[in-house]
């Protein structure tokens, strides 16, 4: 018998009260899953699981894919090419746009890259796209 059961038939206390053992047999067997995988509880379980995997909106989780505005794209010769988006440049004065290109291939680089060229791609309608920044180590 259990110190519940010896306590409740003792002081002749109403049987409907919680028992906490149970409960903590319960709580014990849901943290470490000890549930046969046929149980009802492994089907509510995997039910729950996969309610907060597909309905909690991802903005809560602040889960956004982000784009990079730096990408080293395949090259030959030795030389790296790296694109890089133009909102990472606008803003940048003519003469200072090469030191920002510099500093923006660096930290996608683990080499030290020394900028060569900066050249601008255009869409159809001439606005620029983004750059290409050919850089040697």
């Amino acid at each position: 018998m259990s110190r519940t059961q010896i306590y409740l038939a003792l002081t002749d206390a109403p049987t409907n009260l919680i028992n906490y053992e149970v409960m903590g047999l319960s709580l014990k067997r849901f943290i470490l899953w000890d549930y046969p995988r046929a149980g009802w509880q492994y089907d509510v379980m995997v039910g729950v699981i996969l309610a907060f995997i597909f309905l909690m909106p991802r903005e809560w989780f602040r889960d956004q894919p982000r784009v990079s505005h730096v990408v080293m794209l395949p090259s030959e010769n030795g030389a790296n090419v790296f694109w890089i988006d133009s909102d990472s440049l606008t803003g940048v004065a003519d003469n200072d746009r090469n030191a920002r290109a510099t500093e923006l291939v660096r930290t996608k680089s683990p080499k030290k890259e020394n900028l060569i060229r900066l050249t601008p791609v255009f869409d159809a309608e001439e606005q620029i796209k983004g750059y290409m920044a050919y850089t040697k180590p």
